[in-house]
């Protein structure tokens, strides 16, 4: 059991940093944020980190030749939802009326950032049930901490620099889906 947290951590400290360099940017782009806003935004990072390698994990077990057949277009997902909340992210951000990030938002930019963690469920899956939603809790709690973390210095960082912190946010964004789209080719 110890080495499954142990791994679970690992896991879930590695998934996390794009949910992480995400939730920087929303912090900086929203540097007014209130603390129940910052953890249900993490709440919704670590629940994707959650929920994708059990998807994973159940197409191991299941449906294994649908997700080998989707595997090549992940990269192309994850770019397009960043590249299109990054702009739009810096095209608002001289807009203060609303929060920065609406929830349609927030559910894309989870999507992008934990659609590769489909694959861990490959890595795991040679746990049981029990074994694979224990792994992936710990990778949920993981990233919500990690993006907890993002968001704090993320605001902190806005508060000091608002004028320019959604257009950093945004392009952020838009370097994030770059990096994933870069790397699927290596």
């Amino acid at each position: 059991m110890t080495g499954l947290v142990i791994t679970s951590i690992l896991l879930g400290t590695g998934l996390a940093m794009d949910a992480f360099s995400v939730s920087l940017a929303d912090g900086l782009n929203e540097p007014r944020m209130k603390s129940a806003r910052m953890c249900f935004i993490s709440g919704l990072f670590g629940f994707f980190q959650f929920a994708m390698p059990l998807a994973g994990w159940f197409c191991v077990h299941s449906i294994a030749q649908l997700f080998a057949g989707f595997k090549p277009f992940i990269p192309w997902i994850s770019l397009i939802l960043l590249l299109w909340i990054g702009i739009d992210m810096i095209r608002e951000a001289g807009n203060r009326q609303k929060p920065a990030v609406s929830f349609a938002a927030l559910v894309l930019q989870g999507i992008a950032t934990s659609i590769d963690a489909l694959s861990v469920g490959f890595t795991i899956s040679r746990y049981q049930w029990h074994e694979a939603l224990i792994s992936c809790l710990i990778i949920g709690i993981v990233t919500w901490i990690i993006c907890l973390a993002g968001l704090w210095i993320g605001k902190r960082f806005g508060m000091r620099f608002a004028r320019q912190a959604g257009l950093a946010g945004g392009t952020i964004l838009i370097l994030i889906g770059l990096e994933i789209f870069i790397k699927s080719f290596f």
